[in-house]
């Protein structure tokens, strides 16, 4: 793009592609429609398959620098679960995961489901370190490895975790997951030693490369990036919501598609410019005298 276009025009379209679907959309509330693919919809349907009162193990295996693409899940798994009266179990890999499973109990559970109650419709059982040693001792032992919750009581006082001695008690595990240790680890260290165990995965568009191979065997379902997010979230909006209006906060990821779509739009724009500009400067060269 040398041949007489100052770049600070480009850096100013790139600015109005992103900036203006988001202020389109803070003005209208309205967002692009989203059609599911296969493993966004198995997420769903795993989700919609089980019957009420079952626990789901949910692994936060995240932490800030990646809330952008899996925060949204996270709220969107959550409120699935919630809305199905389903029964989540958080735990979590990463030191911050925890912080980040309270923030999403406190958007959904605390605001939208404030007659469920900590202990027996739901609990944060907190962070333990040893990554896939983790994974290797709940296989046969989940109390051993989480003897107690993140206030500090036994599981064997909570009603939500009776019964519970191995993670093949769960009939549905979700990871939400931005690395080591994550989606990769869950597939090789729990779902392949428990054939009957359904097992989700939230991931950021980096790892999605890493896990596509494992679906839809060992990995039932899986959301990618903040597109599979975006999905998601629009399934479990018109479940619940159906024609009425959904909630701000369980909007976030189809928001965040409109400046993602313009964004690449300009840029496959300014690639065929760029190259129209170049093809055409070489063919005057060619013809010049």
């Amino acid at each position: 793009m040398s041949g007489g276009l100052d770049r600070r025009w480009i850096y100013l379209a790139m600015m109005l592609a992103v900036a203006l679907p988001i202020l389109w959309n803070g003005v209208t509330g309205k967002t692009f429609p989203e059609s599911p693919t296969p493993p966004s919809q198995a997420c769903f349907d795993a989700i919609e398959a089980l019957p009420e009162g079952s626990r789901v193990l949910v692994s936060f295996d995240y932490d800030p620098a990646s809330e952008g693409e899996l925060a949204p899940m996270a709220t969107s798994f959550m409120r699935h679960l919630m809305h199905k009266r389903l029964r989540p179990v958080v735990i979590a890999l990463w030191p911050l995961g925890p912080t980040k499973a309270e923030e999403t109990i406190s958007n959904v559970i605390k605001a939208d489901f404030p007659d469920r109650v900590n202990g027996r419709d739901f609990v944060n059982l907190g962070f333990q370190t040893g990554n896939e040693g983790v994974l290797k001792v709940i296989g046969t032992d989940f109390r051993k490895q989480f003897p107690v919750d993140r206030s500090g009581t036994p599981v064997d006082r909570l009603p939500i975790m009776e019964g519970i001695t191995k993670v093949g008690d769960f009939p549905l595990v979700i990871t939400i997951s931005a690395g080591y240790p994550g989606g990769k680890e869950w597939v090789q260290y729990v779902s392949s030693s428990n054939p009957g165990l359904v097992l989700l995965a939230g991931v950021t568009g980096v790892q999605a490369s890493q896990v596509y191979s494992y679906y839809p065997g060992q990995l039932r379902g899986m959301l990618a990036a903040i597109k599979g997010a975006a999905e998601y979230e629009a399934l479990v909006s018109a479940a619940i919501d159906g024609d009425g209006v959904t909630p701000p906060r369980y909007t976030e990821a189809r928001r965040r598609m409109a400046p993602q779509l313009f964004g690449h739009l300009l840029l496959i724009a300014l690639i065929v410019a760029g190259n129209a500009m170049y093809f055409a400067q070489k063919r005057c060269k060619a013809v010049a005298p």
